[in-house]
C-alpha cells in the first residue's frame, strides 16, 4: 500500500461516501427531478438532512463487511470461510427491527431462503434478478487489503449471487468492486472507464468455479461461459454509452437520462460512476449530482460516494456531514482496519 493511500485514508473515505450519498439520496428516491428541486432547493446546495438516515444500501455493505472481516479472521478468504459468514449476516439483516428502510424484494426473497441452513445457497440465489441490491454493497470487496484477484473477482461475484443470481449483477458487481480498488490505488479517473472496459473484456468469459460452483445450471445457459458472458456483454454495452456520454459532458442534466435509472446492476454502476466522473475532486457535488436524479438516487449517489471517497480519501468529506451519519462507528472502524 502506497504512502498515499495510507494517509488518504481511502477506504475509510470510500465507506463514509457511500452512506453520505445513500443518506442524501434516501429521501429523493422514487422522486422526480422537478419534485426534489421543489423539496430540497437547487441540488448544488442540497443539505444532509439533520438526522442522517441511511438506507439498506449501507446496512447491505456492512454486512458484507462484517463478514469479510470474520471469513479473513479464520486465514485466508477462500469460499467456504465467506460463504457462512455471508449467510449469517444476511440472514441477521433479515431479521432485523431496523430493516425498515424500503429493501429490495429480491434481497428478502433470497434472505428468507437462506434461513434454511440445509438448502444450499445456489438455490436461494435469485437467478433471474439483476437488480443493483448486489452491486450497492460490494464496495468492501474493494477495499480490503491483501487479496489476490482472483479472490477480490471471485468473492464480489459470490457476495451478489447469494442474492442476485443473474450474470449481469455478478459482472457488475466485479466491476464495481475493482473501480473502488483502481481508484483506492491512486487510478486516474480520466482513465478509469477505459480500465474497467479493458477488465470486462479480460474476464468476458470466464467463470469463477471455486467461488459459484454449479450456479449457472439454475440459468438456460448452455455453458458457464455463455452464462458470464451475457453478463459481462450487458456491462460492456452501458460502459461504451457511459464512456460517449463523457465526450460530452452535460452536468446541469440528470444523470439517469444518459447512464438509465439506476434500478438493475449495470445502470446503478454507470450512472454513480457518471455522477462521479463529471466532479472527480468535488465530493460533495458529486453526491448531490447523484442525490438530485430521477431513478435509485439513493443507489446510485451510494456508489458515487463509494468511488469519491475512495480516490479523494476520508479528509475530503466535510466534518459536520460525518460526524452524524447514521452507524458512524461501525464505518470508521472497520475503514480503519483496511486503511492501517
Amino acid at each position: 500500500m502506497t504512502t498515499s493511500t495510507t494517509v488518504r485514508k481511502r477506504a475509510t473515505g470510500s465507506l463514509l461516501g457511500l452512506a453520505l450519498g445513500d443518506a442524501l439520496g434516501f429521501p429523493t428516491e422514487f422522486d422526480d427531478v422537478p419534485s426534489i428541486l421543489a423539496k430540497c432547493g437547487p441540488w448544488r446546495e442540497m443539505e444532509l438532512p439533520a438526522r442522517a438516515f441511511v438506507s439498506d444500501d449501507t446496512q447491505m455493505t456492512l454486512a458484507v463487511g462484517r463478514a469479510l472481516r470474520s471469513a479473513m479472521d479464520r486465514g485466508l478468504l477462500v469460499p467456504d470461510s465467506l460463504v457462512p459468514q455471508l449467510r449469517k449476516e444476511f440472514v441477521a439483516w433479515n431479521r432485523s427491527p431496523d430493516n425498515n428502510r424500503a429493501p429490495g424484494r429480491t434481497c428478502l426473497t433470497a434472505c428468507d431462503l437462506l434461513e434454511d441452513e440445509t438448502r444450499r445457497w445456489q438455490d436461494a440465489s435469485q437467478i433471474g434478478s439483476k437488480g443493483c441490491g448486489a452491486n450497492m454493497r460490494v464496495a468492501p470487496l474493494g477495499l480490503v487489503p491483501g487479496l489476490s484477484d482472483e479472490q477480490r473477482a471471485g468473492a464480489a461475484q459470490l457476495q451478489s449471487a447469494l442474492t442476485h443470481g443473474h450474470p449481469t449483477a455478478l459482472a457488475a458487481s466485479d466491476l464495481t468492486a475493482h473501480a473502488v480498488r483502481l481508484l483506492a490505488q491512486g487510478a486516474d479517473p480520466a482513465a478509469l472507464v477505459g480500465l474497467l472496459r479493458s477488465y470486462a473484456l479480460d474476464n468476458r468469459s470466464h467463470y469463477h468455479h471455486r467461488w459459484l460452483g454449479d450456479l449457472w445450471t439454475r440459468s438456460q445457459d448452455p455453458s458457464p461461459e455463455h452464462f458470464m458472458t451475457r453478463g459481462w456483454d450487458e456491462c460492456l454495452a452501458v460502459l461504451e454509452r457511459l464512456q460517449e456520454t463523457l465526450r460530452r459532458p452535460s452536468p446541469e442534466t440528470d444523470p439517469c437520462l444518459a447512464a438509465g435509472e439506476g434500478w438493475i446492476a449495470e445502470e446503478a454502476l454507470a450512472a454513480g460512476l457518471l455522477c462521479f466522473l463529471l466532479f472527480p475532486d468535488e465530493p460533495v457535488t458529486v453526491l448531490r449530482r447523484a442525490a438530485c436524479s430521477s431513478g435509485d438516487s439513493d443507489s446510485v449517489a451510494c456508489l458515487a460516494g463509494a468511488f469519491a471517497g475512495a480516490h479523494v480519501g476520508a479528509d475530503a468529506w466535510p466534518t459536520a456531514w460525518a460526524d452524524r451519519i447514521e452507524y458512524h462507528g461501525e464505518l470508521m472502524t472497520l475503514g480503519a482496519l483496511w486503511d492501517q
